[in-house]
């Protein structure tokens, strides 16, 4: 018997963030369900105690909740991933790589953004801003966030006929632990195989409640996991197929006004799918391209940190399963290194499963892939008219998707530096300060503040306090510039990088084209090309030009937006973030000589 996940009305509203991303590409995942299951035993191996349940703690008015730590919680068809962990975690002789490191499923998921689709303080005050904006539609705003991001609570919510909440995430119940697991092994590996992959955008895919845990190794022991959890795991290749990701991650938002009522307008939220399928990825083409590679290819990579391939049993030694050669880190790394820190240094309040050490390993593999597979910097040769300097700058995207990709918080931008023989900076765009909002002369630029304008896409930059920002950004039905999701009537500006192979005769191109780089005729497939005039007299040179390009899971203008309401959860994140450090993530950077 199977559930498929989402209604009508329901599919109107979508609000994951990312996790996502698990980002750079991915920011959510799982689904929610609807029906009657055919049989619901509930267990729990551990009663709540006064260790993991609701406490309060206050930061300015806000009463913000403790989090319950996570245990064992059986709900069929479903257990948290601590019942994997007995076989699926550390063990000393098996889930290596050749180097002798830890890749087991469990320990390596535990820190991840889908581990803390729930606990993610962030998505949290998103979602609180949405409802204080749209009241009306708070029931129904909270369940379809709740889709992807407490997937298993959802469906047992759905499946019994009742509603999953908000602030159920704050009990300690059998559904809240259920949520509380984010986007959790049992929900992935028992999402069912589907012929036609876009009618499960929107979290509409189906779960399976007959206990069958899918995988891609072909004769599993179902021994041990049977016996243990009563699942019968199940050879499948889907779950190594780009359309598993595709239900959380291409998702549409249809506008509404205050009350409530549709406007008419829509914005595709999130697409990093669909901007996989046109482009030189693609792995589901009649002929792939030799770059071609699916999701899991990258977000769940089948080689160790050395880049060989890793073969090692999938549980502990002693249960009989053999070597894998397709062994997969689940790592799900993206480009989110600021709540991964967050969640780490405020344990007390939102008590992940992961200790520190795996949120360490977390943001270092998340700022590899930042830093050798996103993005490239080329610095051409400088041209020279009298005083005036022209330098131009190509931005290549390597990554397969938009970049930024996912939820229109995330931005990247280009800082450029010209420095003179003496050593004097003689031109700077881009430059950011302490709490990482772009400056010029050291104060913050109109741009980063609420209300303010914003930076349009550039062909050229001729001042400094023009500055090239990859980044899209949502109109209203005035076409102005809002920071609502539920306002959004289309993108008033969306200059993100496209992947290499993008094309505008791709069917369905037209759902993530590019909006507001009308003119500029090297904003291409797999990047850009800015043109820089700097004046710099000969007599000063030789000049030394450095190029950056910088990332920001959360954009300095976007947290300033969200901090003009007060909700109890905005007061809480706007605590956590700005005891956090706000450094912008170097992608990429160049540096060359011009005369």
């Amino acid at each position: 018997m199977t559930f498929r996940f989402g209604t009508s009305l329901l599919t109107f509203l979508t609000l994951p963030f990312l996790v996502g991303v698990l980002s750079v590409g991915c920011s959510g995942g799982g689904g929610g369900g609807g029906g009657a299951s055919t049989s619901t035993p509930i267990t729990s191996s551990t009663p709540p105690s006064p260790t993991t349940s609701s406490t309060t703690t206050t930061f300015g008015s806000a009463a913000w909740p403790h989090l319950s730590a996570a245990r064992r919680v059986e709900v069929h068809p479903f257990t948290t991933a601590i019942a994997c962990a007995n076989c699926h975690a550390t063990d000393p002789s098996s889930m290596r790589d050749a180097a002798g490191r830890d890749v087991s499923p469990y320990q390596l998921w535990q820190a991840t953004m889908m581990a803390n689709a729930t606990r993610d303080p962030l998505w949290r005050a998103e979602v609180s801003v949405e409802i204080a904006a749209t009241p009306s539609m708070a029931r129904t705003i909270e369940s379809k966030c709740l889709e992807c991001h407490a997937p298993m609570a959802q469906f047992d919510a759905q499946a019994k006929g009742e509603s999953m909440r908000l602030d159920l995430l704050e009990q300690d119940s059998l559904r809240s632990q259920l949520a509380l697991d984010g986007v959790s092994c049992a929900a992935c590996h028992q999402i069912e195989p589907t012929q036609d992959v876009a009618a499960t955008f929107d979290g509409k895919y189906t779960i399976g409640t007959n206990r069958e845990i899918y995988g891609p190794h072909a004769n599993p022991n179902g021994s041990p996991m049977g016996f243990a959890l009563n699942y019968l795991p199940r050879e499948s290749a889907h779950i190594s197929d780009s359309n598993l990701c595709a239900s959380c991650h291409t998702l549409t938002t249809i506008a509404m006004d205050a009350n409530g009522s549709p406007t008419g307008g829509k914005i595709l939220e999130q697409s990093p799918f669909l901007e996989w399928q046109n482009s030189v990825y693609n792995d589901q083409v009649a002929t792939p391209a030799a770059e071609a590679a699916s999701c899991q290819a990258c977000h769940t990579p089948r080689n160790d940190r050395d880049g060989n391939p890793i073969q090692t049993p999938i549980a502990e030694a002693g249960l009989g399963t053999a070597p894998r050669q397709t062994y997969a880190r689940h790592t799900f790394v993206g480009g989110n290194t600021l709540v991964p820190a967050i969640l780490r240094d405020q344990a007390a309040d939102l008590r992940p499963l992961a200790p520190a050490s795996a949120f360490d390993a977390l943001i270092e593999e998340t700022r590899n892939q930042l830093g050798t597979q996103t993005a490239r910097l080329t610095l051409g040769a400088g041209i020279r008219t009298g005083d005036l300097l022209q330098l131009p700058l190509t931005v290549e995207n390597l990554s397969g998707h938009k970049f930024p990709t996912g939820h229109p918080v995330r931005r990247a931008w280009v800082r450029l530096r010209v420095i003179d023989a003496q050593g004097q900076v003689v031109f700077a765009s881009g430059e950011h300060d302490t709490a990482g909002r772009i400056v010029n002369g050291g104060a913050p630029l109109a741009s980063e503040l609420p209300g303010g304008p914003h930076q349009p896409h550039r062909a050229a930059i001729t001042s400094s306090d023009q500055v090239q920002i990859y980044q899209s950004l949502m109109s209203d039905g005035a076409g102005a510039l809002t920071f609502l999701l539920l306002r959004g009537e289309g993108y008033l500006k969306d200059n993100r990088l496209l992947p290499k192979g993008w094309s505008a005769s791709y069917p369905g191109a037209a759902a993530t084209a590019p909006r507001g780089v009308t003119g500029d005729g090297d904003f291409l497939g797999g990047g850009d090309t800015i043109q820089y005039r700097v004046l710099a007299p000969a007599a000063a040179g030789p000049y030394r030009v450095e190029a950056t390009l910088l990332y920001q899971p959360l954009s300095a203008r976007f947290a300033s937006e969200l901090f003009e309401y007060a909700t109890p959860e905005v007061e809480a994140f706007k605590t956590y973030y700005e005891a956090a450090d706000r450094t912008p993530e170097v992608v990429a950077s160049v540096s060359a000589q011009a005369n």
